[in-house]
């Protein structure tokens, strides 16, 4: 990796700093064969991998299975809804281009817990540990083919603080 030169007057310089080009890397199918959950996530379904031979089901999805090894696997829905098991609220720190206050929760769905944003909350203070959630994948940017790109996130519920 070279470092960043002086530039002659009049020539551009280079930033001091490694630029990021693919924020979301190894998410395309070329990449990574996880790269379904993204597919499902921009079609609005929450899956995750159950292996197929011995059947566990895993939070986040895996190429690979932690119990037997296999690298055999399926596709399996997760339900839309769950309940917050805990979360905070990130005041200070919160990148430029973000709205404030971000609330990062632990949402049990399906028996399993998954750490996401929590979005659309008015009222931060009245967050409960036990609100219902739905999710509600967010689009975060597009591809370098100019496919958008969603991330996993939940709103609250109808009638929930």
């Amino acid at each position: 990796m070279s470092q960043p030169t002086s530039a002659s007057p009049g020539a551009q310089a280079r930033p001091p700093y490694l630029r990021a080009i693919d924020p979301i890397p190894l998410e395309a199918a070329e990449y990574n064969k996880l790269h379904a959950f993204y597919d499902h996530l921009a079609e609005g379904r929450l899956t995750t991998t159950r292996c197929r031979d011995c059947g566990r089901i895993d939070w986040p999805p895996r190429g690979f299975c932690p119990a037997c090894a296999s690298a055999a696997f399926d596709w399996t829905e997760l339900p839309r809804e769950g309940r917050v098991h805990g979360f905070t609220v990130q005041e200070t720190g919160v990148p430029a281009g973000f709205p404030r206050p971000a609330i990062f929760a632990m949402v049990e769905v399906g028996g399993l817990r998954l750490f996401a944003p929590l979005t659309g909350v008015a009222e931060p203070a009245r967050l409960q540990v036990g609100a219902p959630v739905r999710l509600a994948p967010q689009r975060a940017t597009d591809d370098p083919l100019g496919q958008p790109r969603y991330l996993l996130a939940f709103t609250l519920s109808e009638g929930a603080a």
